[in-house]
């Protein structure tokens, strides 16, 4: 940047995203300011909402991004909702500019009859509940022995292990206690999960799916017709070395001897079956689907032929959807925000001054937690080089709205709760118990004399 001038920036979004921008500005900005804004009272996002907690190891993230808004150049506020608390309009009357990383927080749907029906449900619904976010239920219907889910990927991994793991085997994790005790009420028997494609086309991670073959008590089940290679199965198996490790992985699956095969609950994969029609009158019975046919490049068409399989409930795992942000352009069709390198651009294509967008709602939700690096440091090369050009914004006018938001909790109040969480853990002999309701986290941000029952974590 060529202006020297302090600078005040505004972020949307203090998940993985949001944070990665923001360091990136710092390091290569000296005069930049940095307010960061989130919904939710608690930072982190899809690494505090959206990570299994059976899953430590990613959750250490949280590390790293908590070393980034312990910075003075950061102000945090939480607890503050674009189009509610605060518009985009007066984002952009008070900073020089604004950056949009609000996530993909819903699901994409199947589009076949019956998806509406009870029991059948988002996976990032359920990830919600079972990752203690403040405006999922508290209450989930896991009242199926056989249960379906839809999808190839590792949220497709997550929602089954989670279904299927047996409760005692989370007591060490930051679970809430009212997920502990739906989880422990859990009487499934038999998960099934759909895959419209072939072995050699899912997109698990190796190490996750090993993992779910890993769980105490679980046998998974993959038919040994289902590993018969094609020819294109077995060029995607001999190019690339994580199609194989997934293969090797459910070929010694299905090689396995049924006597051995004991567990109290059972995972069956079922490769090349497309979801068609969710039966039921009100509550989900039956999912029907049709065997597909591949050809040799691995695409896949309908056969024509449907087989039903007797489920209680039905999880999407196809996919996360961002949501629109109020006063933002948006494309419902690809469920992210017009761009061009990380530039918004209005209904006829021209970039909007000052307004700028990063990480999944600006591509898509794809690609791993740490790949929206590279997504920040486009956005943030487009951020600096207008800024070199661009008069400043007067220097109180950022100070003076965040003064107005007198709801919002800052770092401090961030650092209260985190003390709070890891009290209630060491309670368990845990690093912490997360804490749930948003009136609870609000009560501990403003450090309020405050005993935490059981009832009010829920």
């Amino acid at each position: 940047m060529h202006n020297t001038s302090p600078r005040n920036v505004a972020i949307i979004g203090a998940g993985p995203a949001g944070i990665y921008a923001a360091d990136l500005l710092l390091a290569q900005a000296p005069e930049v300011q940095i307010d960061l804004f989130e919904k939710l009272p608690a930072p982190y996002g899809l690494v505090r909402y959206g990570v299994s907690p059976d899953h430590p190891r990613i959750k250490k993230i949280q590390e790293t991004l908590h070393e980034v808004l312990d910075n003075p150049r950061i102000r945090l506020r939480c607890n503050v909702e674009v189009g509610v608390d605060v518009t985009i309009e007066q984002l952009r009357g008070a900073y020089d500019a604004v950056i949009l990383s609000t996530g993909a927080d819903r699901d994409a749907d199947l589009g076949i009859p019956g998806e509406q029906l009870q029991g059948s449900f988002g996976g990032a619904d359920f990830v919600a509940w079972y990752d203690g976010h403040p405006d999922a239920p508290v209450e989930w219907p896991l009242q199926a022995q056989s249960v379906a889910v839809i999808g190839a990927g590792n949220v497709a991994l997550d929602v089954a292990r989670m279904l299927i793991k047996h409760a005692d085997q989370l007591e060490h994790t930051d679970i809430p206690p009212h997920v502990a005790r739906g989880l422990a009420e859990n009487p499934i028997t038999d998960l099934h999960m759909f895959v419209r494609r072939g072995p050699a086309d899912v997109r698990f991670s190796p190490m996750e799916l090993r993992e779910l073959g890993a769980q105490h008590d679980v046998d998974v089940i993959v038919d040994p017709v289902d590993m018969e290679l094609d020819d294109h199965a077995q060029r995607m198996v001999k190019q690339f070395s994580q199609r194989r490790l997934l293969v090797r992985t459910m070929t010694e699956w299905s090689e396995q001897d049924q006597a051995s095969l004991t567990g109290s609950r059972r995972v069956h994969f079922h490769f090349y079956q497309q979801p068609a029609r969710v039966h039921g009158d009100h509550q989900v019975t039956t999912l029907e689907v049709e065997r597909m046919t591949p050809d040799e490049h691995g695409r896949v068409t309908g056969s024509g032929e449907f087989e039903q399989y007797d489920v209680g409930a039905v999880y999407r795992t196809i996919g996360y959807r961002s949501s629109p942000v109020p006063g933002v352009p948006f494309n419902a069709a690809t469920g992210t925000i017009p761009e061009k390198h990380g530039r918004v651009l209005d209904e006829t294509g021209d970039p909007i001054a000052g307004v700028y967008v990063t990480g999944w709602i600006r591509r898509g939700a794809i690609g791993l937690i740490g790949s929206t690096k590279s997504d920040a440091a486009q956005t943030v090369a487009s951020v600096l080089e207008d800024l070199s050009v661009t008069p400043v914004q007067p220097g109180d006018a950022a100070q003076k709205l965040c003064e107005q938001l007198t709801d919002s909790v800052d770092w401090e109040g961030w650092l209260q709760i985190d003390a709070a969480e890891r009290a209630l853990g060491a309670a368990s002999g845990r690093e912490r118990t997360k804490i749930v309701s948003r009136t609870a986290l609000l009560s501990h941000a403003r450090a309020k004399a405050h005993t935490l029952d059981e009832g009010e974590n829920a």
